[in-house]
């Protein structure tokens, strides 16, 4: 049966686009989900699972029993494996699920979905009375689940998986039609929507790809700068710290090299009126010490220039390990087919009501704008409906009324 991993997280409705926080308890829910769907059983105890999958499985993971501990733990004692979502356990489990049916196909009809009305009515004195979609035509879209791993190798890094939707014919980006099918296929969801093996050919897929994996980057740019910058400012930081130790490293050798000169002062004026064996003797302490002088002066010669030049191999180094790696990878297609016409709204405000018609989509909401009838700016969230007297109008041009 095609399937999609979708089904094991749930729509992270704070984010602009559908993206899926790749926690513990989804990685938790996914692992019981999909064992269970092999065939195999999990026998909990607290933090420790032990998962039986059985020989006659369709699945390269291993079969048998393995015993495992779930969320990360600093005891080195635990012998068992981890279950947490940089494991390796994990990452298995999930291209396992990949391989074994990587493209599926859902239907998403009209009856099966609200209403998704726009954001742009979800405010003020304007009602919604009564809503009418009427289809005219199927469309065909591809939404493709990536994972997205950003991190550094010293200490930030996330992993998300986020979906992008694109229609097949004119490769616009449907980001409502992402959401809804990661909150249809949501293990939470009830009932899910049946789904049956992709109809789409291989090259066509991969042309999808691409442009999905734009958008995507596009999307995410705000976050991998806002990580870049953090990395950044720790890199600066570390650089900094570097700096003043070796600062203090030069202050501690030019004050000993002061000690040193001094004593080599006193040496020689103890020369002057010393005995010959006593004279020899401080005349090798003498040469010792300045060769003590001599070592530390070619270290502070060194440490010297290197400051001076802002110890760039060092920046070299911290940068370097501060540096991003961004890796997008596609994990599941879904084919989905949705239904486009028109949907009718009826407004109200007060004992006045008004209708308008505008491009719709199942899964998708409104597919086109909306304008003020007087300033001419497209309403939305930020700029909301505020009256349909006598005319739809925005909240900044009802309010000057």
């Amino acid at each position: 049966m095609a399937y999609s991993t979708g089904l094991i997280w749930e729509r992270a409705m704070t984010e602009p686009e559908a993206a899926l926080p790749v926690t513990q308890v989804a990685v938790e829910d996914f692992t019981e989900w999909y064992v269970a769907s092999l065939g195999g059983t999990i026998d909990i105890d607290g933090d420790q699972w032990k998962v039986t999958i059985p020989d006659t499985a369709d699945t390269a993971l291993s079969t048998g029993q393995v015993t495992i501990r779930c969320g990360v733990t600093d005891d080195e004692d635990i012998v068992e494996e981890p279950l947490h979502p940089d494991s390796e356990f994990f990452q298995l489990i999930l291209r396992d699920a990949a391989e074994r049916c990587p493209a599926g196909k859902i239907t998403i009809e009209a009856e099966h979905v609200d209403v998704e009305l726009p954001s742009w009515l979800k405010a003020g004195d304007v009602e919604v009375t009564e809503t009418n979609f009427t289809p005219y035509y199927d469309r065909t879209a591809v939404v493709v689940l990536f994972q997205v791993s950003i991190e550094t190798v010293s200490e930030y890094q996330q992993e998300l998986l986020r979906a992008v939707a694109i229609d097949v014919r004119s490769e616009e980006s449907l980001p409502g039609l992402a959401a809804t099918f990661l909150e249809l296929t949501s293990l939470t969801t009830e009932p899910s929507p049946t789904t049956t093996q992709s109809s789409l050919d291989e090259a066509k897929a991969q042309s999808i790809l691409d442009p999905a994996r734009e958008k995507l980057t596009e999307r995410i740019q705000p976050v991998i700068d806002e990580i870049r910058e953090e990395a950044s400012r720790s890199a600066d930081t570390e650089v900094e710290e570097y700096r003043q130790l070796q600062q203090q490293r030069i202050d501690e050798l030019e004050e000993q090299r002061r000690a040193l000169a001094s004593k080599i002062d006193d040496l020689s004026e103890a020369t002057t009126n010393a005995d010959q064996e006593t004279r020899v003797e401080v005349l090798k302490e003498r040469k010792d010490t300045k060769a003590e002088l001599s070592d530390v002066d070619e270290e502070l010669s060194e440490l010297r220039d290197k400051r001076d030049r802002g110890y760039p191999a060092k920046q070299q180094e911290v940068h370097k390990r501060h540096a991003l790696d961004v890796q997008i990878e596609p994990v599941i297609i879904t084919e989905v087919e949705y239904e486009s016409g028109e949907i009718d709204i009826e407004l109200s405000e007060g004992t006045i009501s008004k209708n308008i018609t505008v491009g719709y989509g199942s899964g998708i909401g409104l597919t086109e704008t909306i304008q003020c009838s007087n300033c001419g700016e497209i309403l939305s969230s930020s700029n909301s409906i505020g009256t349909i007297k006598p005319s739809i109008q925005c909240q900044s041009c009802s309010s000057s009324l």
